[in-house]
């Protein structure tokens, strides 16, 4: 999976852990039912007496509330950005008296005027990420209806990303390319993740 999409990770990482946890409580539950536990007795209520609970137990609910609340908000905002952060890159030589700044999205920006020259492309998005010499290539094509998406990757892939490899000297950029139609109503005909030699 690429780094670029933490955020599913962690979903699907906290997902599963979730439904483990429910899953062992929803057995437990059950087995305590049927007096399967024996340290559990099946005829006590779950709380002694009837009386209202002390009043720092409410504090605490609405404490674990809010504290479920802004972890939940935190959720939602990391899945409105997945796309890395532009990062600057120093450009050295052992001949050189001092030392160049190029920003990824600098260097990403003619990929994204190349593809968005090609026949049946509306828009494009490029992100480059990691270190100058192991760059990642992320790329966002939102093509027309009637484009030829297979050969809109191939042409991709061995043009604008090939001018890139070529630009920055590497003889590998790792590709993650997702390609959609431009009508939002339908959904991405192709997601296909590539490694360009």
């Amino acid at each position: 999976m690429s780094r670029i999409n933490r955020p599913a990770t962690v979903n699907r990482t906290v997902i599963g852990l979730t439904g483990l946890l429910l899953l062992a409580a929803g057995g437990l539950a059950i087995a305590a039912h049927y007096g399967r536990l024996a340290w559990v007795d099946e005829g006590r209520t779950l709380v002694p007496g009837t009386a209202a609970p002390p009043t720092w137990v409410l504090w605490a609910a609405v404490a674990c509330a809010v504290l479920i609340g802004l972890l939940c908000l935190r959720w939602l905002i990391a899945q409105l950005f997945r796309m890395p952060r532009t990062v600057t890159w120093q450009l050295t030589t052992e001949k050189s008296a001092g030392a160049t700044l190029l920003e990824s999205s600098t260097a990403a920006a003619p990929v994204v005027v190349d593809i968005e020259s090609y026949e049946g492309v509306r828009s494009a998005s490029a992100w480059l990420a990691g270190a100058r010499w192991t760059p990642e290539l992320h790329l966002v094509v939102t093509a027309e209806l009637d484009a030829d998406l297979p050969e809109l990757r191939r042409h991709i892939l061995g043009h604008a990303v090939t001018r890139l490899r070529e630009a920055l000297e590497v003889e590998v950029i790792p590709v993650t390319m997702e390609l959609r139609f431009a009508d939002e109503k339908r959904p991405a005909a192709e997601q296909q993740t590539a490694r360009v030699h």
